[in-house]
């Protein structure tokens, strides 16, 4: 690129500075220049970081938004319940928008959200990361020329894990709908668009069940008390904030999920988050409302069939699926490892896609690196080849999880053509 793309950062959060590290792996493709965050602390860490000039560092989206267009595009990473408005607003003022997913918490803000992009007509695109991995990109290409046959079933998995469960969907930002939006929503519409992307069909019926199964008043050992830090059973306890976030401080492990509970990470600033913050609450003893296991059957148009299972209770890390298609198979593991059985040959390949990486390059799988790059290129190129997840592929999965959520409740099968209508 002859010149970067200039960025503000809107929402300062992990998410958002996340991205912006982005700038400084690759100065040549992206320069943060602005930043929008209500806490002092995050907005601070943007600026100093990126050396922000004092005339772009804002309190707040709505103080930008008063603004004329002061860059390139800005990167919404809010909260779920706090895109609507700044996405609106960008739009009409002819940003390029990236936005986090999940784009909205219901179904009508989210098909406005895409009319304002189709209207504004500026490159848009919603962090549905999974489509970009390394993994996914050569999974893919597998299964357009043809790896499985045609694609008869898949089975899907995604391990949430126990203490990640504990910290973001039970004392955490998405603990509570009415604060942010239902889990199958804000954890797993990933999954559900990566099914969407995989099979390439549109939905036709979909049906669901899920429960509110163990982090719950009921489930409260008798004796416990509602914060870790004066629980007789801190040392003890699985879900132990105390013992958690403690030992991520004692290993120096000072990125996410520590810096969320204690954004300063250090000895006295942790204990007096843990006794005053929401990170210390017992996991029986909060205001959250999300389920903790959840499983989705979906139909799509060609007759393919797909199952998906969220779930707390195990370790946590990478995906897997079992793909099975008229001939051949294929399984994979933590979303990297990729294992093909070819029926006519019967005989077994492995494919290590390497995903692994802590960076924001390699995130989910170097999903966060490829939406950035994919991105940056379209803003600089005018060529949107590489943005996967533009307005019309995410209002159709989105959709899809909106009605996933509805059978859950209703306990019925939803047809996704009278759905949609």
């Amino acid at each position: 690129m002859s010149n970067p793309v200039t960025v503000i950062i809107v929402g300062a959060g992990s998410r958002g500075s996340g991205y912006a590290t982005y700038a400084e792996h690759c100065p040549e493709q992206m320069k943060v220049v602005g930043v929008a965050e209500p806490r002092a602390f995050f907005r601070q860490r943007i600026v100093k970081t990126h050396k922000v000039a004092r005339e772009m560092t804002f309190r707040n989206w709505q103080a930008l938004a008063r603004q004329p267009k002061l860059a390139d595009a800005v990167l919404i990473c809010t909260q779920d319940a706090m895109h609507e408005k700044p996405m609106l607003a960008f739009a009409r003022l002819g940003y390029h928008i990236l936005l986090e997913k999940p784009m909205a918490p219901t179904a009508r803000a989210c098909r406005r959200i895409v009319e304002a992009a189709r209207e504004a007509g500026t490159v848009f695109a919603v962090c549905h990361v999974m489509r970009y991995t390394k993994y996914t990109q050569i999974l893919k290409k597998m299964l357009d020329d043809g790896a499985v046959g045609d694609i008869v079933n898949i089975q899907h998995y995604e391990p949430v894990g126990y203490w990640h469960q504990a910290h973001s969907f039970v004392r955490g930002n998405w603990r509570n709908e009415k604060e942010s939006s239902f889990m199958l929503l804000a954890k797993s519409c990933h999954d559900i668009d990566w099914l969407s992307y995989i099979v390439g069909q549109p939905c036709k019926l979909v049906s669901s069940f899920g429960t509110l199964r163990h982090f719950r008043r009921s489930e409260q050992p008798a004796g416990a008390a509602d914060r870790c830090m004066d629980c007789q059973f801190a040392d003890s306890c699985v879900y132990s904030a105390k013992k958690f976030y403690f030992d991520k401080l004692e290993k120096k492990e000072l990125g996410w999920p520590l810096d969320v509970a204690d954004p300063e990470m250090t000895a006295p600033t942790l204990e007096r988050a843990l006794r005053e913050g929401p990170y210390g609450r017992c996991v029986y003893a909060c205001d959250n409302d999300v389920v903790d296991n959840q499983v989705v059957n979906l139909e799509y148009a060609d007759g393919s069939t797909a199952s998906f299972t969220m779930t707390a209770f195990n370790p946590g890390g990478g995906r897997k699926t079992r793909i099975g298609g008229t001939m051949g198979y294929i399984e994979t593991n933590d979303s990297s490892l990729i294992r093909h059985y070819d029926f006519a040959t019967r005989e077994w390949k492995e494919i290590d896609t390497d995903a692994a990486d802590a960076g924001i390059l390699g995130g989910h799988g170097g999903g966060d690196g490829g939406i950035m790059k994919a991105f940056l290129h379209a803003i600089a190129t005018g060529d949107r080849s590489a943005i996967l997840s533009g307005p019309d592929a995410t209002i159709e999965s989105h959709l899809t999880v909106f009605a996933a959520e509805e059978s859950r409740r209703k306990h019925r099968v939803i047809e996704m053509d009278k759905f949609k209508g």
